[in-house]
C-alpha cells in the first residue's frame, strides 16, 4: 500500500489513491503483456538509470555510434529492454529509423505502445517520490492471468509512428476516453492500447488537470500553484528533457 503520510511535506491524499490504483493495474495482466511482464518492464525502467550503455550513449554526440549490451535485471527480450532503456534515458534523440529497426526485430506496435504507457505512468510516480526525497515505492506482486489482446478496430495511421484512434470516438468500447474532438496527440499517442490512455488520464487528474480542463487556461490544478506557475514549471522541465512539444 502506497502511503505518503510520512513525507517531509504535506501530500494530498489523492496522490496516494491515484498511485495505488496504478499499482493495482500494473500488477494485473495488461492488453499485450502479462502482469509479470508489466512489473518486469517497471523494473527495467528503474534499472535504466544505472545502465552503463545508456550512460555512454547519453554522453555521446550520437547514441547511434555507441554499441554494447544493456545492464538488465530481467529476462525480457532484448528488443523490449532496448525500447525501455532508450525511451527512459534518451527519448529526445529517438528517430523513425530507430523505431523501424525495433519493429523489424519483431516487436509489435501494440506492445511498443503498452511499454510506453507503462513507462510514462511509472516514471511519473517515481519522479514524484524523488522530488519529495522519498524512497521509490516497492513494486507490486504480479497477478496471474492472460492479456486481453484488445486492438481498436478504428485505429489508423495519422501523423504518428503507430496507429491511433481518430479525433472523435463517440461510440463503442473506447467512447469513454474523451468527449468531442481530441486533437491533442499527447493523449491520442497511446490510443492503440486504450487502457494506457485511461491510466494517463487518471494520473493526469491528480498530477495536473482533467483532460477536458487543460484547454481552459483559467483553470488551476489542485494545490497551491497557480496555472501560470504550473505551466512555467512544466515548460522548464520539458526544455531540460528535450521534449518535442
Amino acid at each position: 500500500m502506497i502511503d505518503y503520510s510520512t513525507a517531509p511535506w504535506p501530500v494530498r491524499e489523492d496522490f496516494a489513491a491515484c498511485h495505488n490504483r496504478y499499482w493495482q493495474r500494473l500488477a494485473a495482466p495488461g492488453t499485450w503483456f502479462t502482469g509479470a511482464e508489466r512489473v518486469d518492464i517497471a523494473r527495467e525502467i528503474r534499472q535504466s538509470q544505472q545502465c552503463d550503455l545508456c550512460r555512454r550513449r547519453k554522453e555521446s554526440l550520437s547514441p547511434y555510434t555507441v554499441d554494447g549490451t544493456h545492464d538488465t535485471v530481467t529476462d525480457l527480450p532484448d528488443v523490449v529492454v532496448e525500447v525501455i532503456h532508450r525511451v527512459t534515458t534518451d527519448s529526445a534523440r529517438l528517430t523513425k529509423t530507430w523505431f523501424d529497426g525495433i519493429m523489424q526485430q519483431g516487436l509489435s506496435e501494440e506492445k511498443y505502445v503498452e511499454i510506453i504507457g507503462t513507462l510514462v505512468a511509472l516514471f511519473s510516480i517515481d519522479e514524484f517520490c524523488r522530488c519529495l526525497g522519498l524512497p521509490l515505492n516497492e513494486l507490486p506482486e504480479p497477478q496471474p492471468g492472460e492479456p486481453s489482446r484488445y486492438r481498436p478496430a478504428n485505429a489508423t495511421y495519422d501523423s504518428a509512428w503507430v496507429p491511433i484512434l481518430p479525433t472523435r470516438v463517440d461510440t463503442g468500447p473506447d467512447a469513454d476516453l474523451w468527449e468531442g474532438d481530441m486533437r491533442g496527440y499527447v493523449i491520442r499517442a497511446l490510443s492503440l492500447v486504450p487502457d494506457e490512455v485511461r491510466n494517463l488520464l487518471d494520473e493526469s487528474e491528480a498530477h495536473y488537470l482533467k483532460v477536458h480542463e487543460v484547454w481552459n487556461v483559467t483553470k488551476a490544478p489542485q494545490g497551491t500553484l497557480t496555472r501560470p506557475q504550473t505551466e512555467i514549471v512544466a515548460a522548464r522541465v520539458s526544455a531540460l528533457n528535450g521534449c518535442f512539444y
